[in-house]
C-alpha cells in the first residue's frame, strides 16, 4: 500500500513538471533557428569599367561560426574562401561593418563579365545566392577590317568601311575632317545632298565626283570614354580641266600684266606657260610665274613685267598628269592711251579691255574724252571676241 502511495505521488509531481520542461524545448528549438545564417539582402546586378576595381557586397546575419565563400557562378571556381583570397591576386575579399563580405576585383578585365555566387557552409545543404556585373569596355577600331586610303577614278563607286570592338557595341560615325558637309548622290539622280554626318560601318559612295575628295574621320564611341576615330582620305583621280576667266586681255604699254588659269586635277599636275605655241616661260626678270594649290585646284598666274610690243601675242597655260593634258588661251593686245598718260610707275592689272590701276603713291591724270571712247571701243571688242 505504501509503495503503490509512493509512486502515485512520483507520477503526479511528473506530470507538474511537464509544462515547464515544454516551455525549455520550445525556447531551445526557437534559439537555435534564430541562430542560423541568413542574407540580409540581395547581391544585385552592377555595371563597372575596363580596368577600374569591382566591388560587390555579400551581406550575412548570425554568420557564427559558418564561413562565407565567393565563386564564379558560370564554373563554380572558387575565388575566395572567408576572408583568404584562393584564385590569383586580382582578387581579394575584406569585411565591411560587421556583416557584409566584399568581393573585389582588380584590374577589372572583359572575362569577369558574369555573374557571382556568395555561398555559406550551412549543413545539411549550404545556402547561397548569385549577384552580376558587366564590364563596360571603350570602342577601339578593328584596323584590319577598317579601310585604309581610298583611290579611285572619277566617276566609280567607292565604299569606306570602319568596324570597332567594345561594350555596348560602338556606334560607327562619319564626318569630313575639314568640317565641310558630306555629300552623297541622291538616288536615282546626279544632285548631291549635304549631311553633317553619316552613321553606319560603311559610308557608300556612289559615282564619286571629285567635289567628294578629301579626309574622313570614322569615330567610334559607345558612352564610354574615351571615343576613338581613323583618318581615311579618299583621293579621286582625273585629268585636268583647265578654265581661263578673261581670254581677252588688254593693256597699255610699260604696265605689269597678270593672266589668270584655274586648273582642277589629280594626281598633281605640272603647270607651265608658253607664248605664241613656242618657247616655254621661265620665272626670272621678265616673268614672274606663281601658283597656289588647294586640294584637286591649282591657281595659276603669270606677270609679264614692263609689257611691250613684243610681249602682244596668244599665252598658254598647260596642266598635264598621267591621266591626259589640258591647256587654256589667252590673247594679249595693247591699249593705246594719248600722251597726257606718261606716268605710269604704278602696276597697272588689264583684264577683258577694263583698266584697273593699282593701288600707289604717284599720280595718273584722268583720261580725255577721246581715251574713254577708245578704251568703250576696247570693251566691245572683247565682248565680240569672248
Amino acid at each position: 500500500m505504501r509503495t503503490g502511495k509512493s509512486c502515485f505521488w512520483t507520477m503526479l509531481q511528473a506530470l507538474a513538471f511537464l509544462p515547464s520542461m515544454a516551455l525549455k524545448d520550445s525556447q531551445t528549438t526557437t534559439k537555435k533557428i534564430a541562430e542560423e545564417p541568413e542574407f540580409e539582402r540581395p547581391i544585385g546586378n552592377h555595371t563597372f569599367f575596363l580596368g577600374r576595381e569591382a566591388v560587390i557586397g555579400c551581406a550575412v546575419s548570425n554568420l557564427g561560426k559558418h564561413k562565407v565563400g565567393w565563386l564564379r557562378a558560370e564554373d563554380q571556381t572558387v575565388l575566395t574562401m572567408h576572408d583568404r583570397a584562393v584564385l590569383g591576386p586580382r582578387y581579394t575579399v575584406n569585411l565591411d561593418a560587421p556583416q557584409t563580405w566584399q568581393l573585389r576585383i582588380r584590374p577589372l578585365r572583359a572575362e569577369d563579365r558574369g555573374c557571382y555566387m556568395c555561398q555559406i557552409n550551412t549543413q545539411p545543404t549550404m545556402i547561397w545566392q548569385i549577384g552580376c556585373i558587366d564590364v563596360f569596355v571603350p570602342p577601339d577600331i578593328i584596323s584590319d577590317d577598317t579601310s585604309s586610303d581610298v583611290s579611285v577614278q572619277e566617276l566609280e563607286n567607292a565604299t569606306l568601311s570602319c568596324k570597332a570592338t567594345g561594350h555596348p557595341p560602338p556606334k560607327i560615325t562619319w564626318r569630313r575632317e575639314d568640317h565641310e558637309p558630306i555629300l552623297l548622290k541622291k538616288p536615282q539622280s546626279r544632285e548631291f545632298e549635304k549631311v553633317e554626318s553619316f552613321v553606319g560601318s560603311s559610308l557608300p559612295l556612289l559615282r564619286v565626283d571629285r567635289r567628294q575628295m578629301g579626309t574622313f574621320l570614322c569615330i567610334a564611341s559607345n558612352d564610354v570614354p574615351p571615343a576613338v576615330s581613323k583618318r581615311i582620305t579618299l583621293l579621286v583621280n582625273f585629268a585636268p580641266t583647265v578654265k581661263v576667266p578673261n581670254q581677252l586681255l588688254g593693256a597699255p604699254l610699260g604696265t605689269n600684266v597678270k593672266l589668270k588659269c584655274y586648273v582642277e586635277a589629280y594626281p598633281n599636275t605640272i603647270n607651265y606657260w608658253i607664248k605664241n605655241r613656242g618657247e616655254m616661260l621661265l620665272d626670272g626678270p621678265k616673268y614672274t610665274i606663281r601658283e597656289e594649290k588647294t586640294s584637286y585646284k591649282v591657281s595659276m598666274w603669270l606677270t609679264i613685267k614692263q609689257f611691250s610690243k613684243s610681249d602682244i601675242g596668244t599665252y598658254n597655260c598647260i596642266s598635264t598628269n598621267s591621266l591626259g593634258k589640258s591647256e587654256g588661251t589667252l590673247r594679249l593686245y595693247e591699249i593705246k592711251l594719248n600722251s597726257q598718260a606718261e606716268d605710269f610707275n604704278n602696276q597697272i592689272s588689264v583684264a577683258g579691255g577694263l583698266t584697273e590701276a593699282a593701288k600707289g603713291t604717284s599720280k595718273l591724270q584722268l583720261p580725255s574724252d577721246r581715251t574713254l571712247a577708245l578704251a568703250l571701243c576696247c570693251i566691245i571688242l572683247s565682248k565680240m571676241f569672248m
